[in-house]
Parts: C-alpha cells; sequence; structure tokens
C-alpha cells in the first residue's frame, strides 16, 4: 500500500511517516520499481499503529524507539518494558504536580485582583516580580504584592 493507504489504515499523517522514518523511528518502506513510491505493509501499519499510541500517551521520540525495539524482540523480559513505563509516570506525575502548582498560583493571584478599572494589578505585578514559576520557587502565596 502507498503512504497515503497506510496513513489511514495507522491513523498517522502522512508527513510524521515520513518525519518517523527520517529520525529512524521506523524503518524506510520498501520503494517500488515503477514509481520509486513507498510501499507499505501490514508490518508497517501495525508499528505506525503503535507509535501512535504511544504518543497518545505521551512517551518520546526516544522511548518509543526503545520500546519499538522490546516489542520487536518476541524474547525480551517484561521487566525492561515495565521501567520505562514507571519512569514515565513519574516524569508525567512530576508535570502534573507542577501545572497543578501554576493552577494555585494564577487562581490565588486571580482571587486577589480586584478585575475593576484600577490600573492596580497582582498578576501583573507577579508576573513582574522575575520570580520562579510556581513549583519550582516560592509560590505567589508567600510573596507580597506589587513591585
Amino acid at each position: 500500500m502507498n503512504i497515503g493507504h497506510a496513513s489511514r489504515a495507522s491513523g498517522v499523517s502522512a508527513k510524521m511517516i515520513r518525519y518517523y522514518e527520517q529520525v529512524g523511528l521506523i524503518r524506510p518502506a520498501e520503494r517500488s520499481e515503477a514509481n520509486n513510491y513507498r510501499s507499505f505493509d501490514e508490518r508497517n501499519v501495525n508499528e505506525l499503529r503503535f507509535i501512535r499510541r504511544a504518543r497518545s500517551l505521551g512517551f518520546s521520540v526516544d522511548e518509543i524507539t526503545n520500546l519499538l525495539s522490546l516489542w520487536r524482540d518476541r524474547a525480551r523480559p517484561s521487566r525492561d518494558v515495565k521501567a520505562i513505563a514507571d519512569q514515565h509516570v513519574a516524569e508525567l506525575e512530576g508535570r502534573i504536580a507542577e501545572m497543578q502548582a501554576m493552577a494555585d498560583t494564577l487562581r490565588h493571584l486571580s482571587g486577589c485582583c480586584a478585575g475593576d478599572d484600577r490600573p492596580d494589578c497582582p498578576i501583573l505585578a507577579d508576573l513582574a516580580s522575575g520570580d520562579p514559576p510556581a513549583g519550582r520557587g516560592r509560590r505567589a502565596a508567600a510573596r507580597p504584592f506589587g513591585g
């Protein structure tokens, strides 16, 4: 099947298929002799579906490279796969905690802002303070407004 058919069958855009080939995530597809078009088979489509699902779970290209390698190796120990997944979960949970801290800080700042015709605004004052983002330093709730 050509790249368009592979794209539709896998749910991965033709542009991303070309990118995955370029970065070595997937093996380059065979080329037809007649017109030099890429020719994909069911194995290629299955790998593209695997990649699409892994991307939807937030895995990086490097992580997917490792996961694909393990998926292709039928003698792999599942602990290697589990280690990658567990590390990814820890990273996701860290990012969630950072984002929650940012939301908490912004919620607090928004609650302190009168939102009226006056120019005083604790949100802008906090942004102008240059303090570290929420979750990586002092929290806005602990800072005085102004500045």
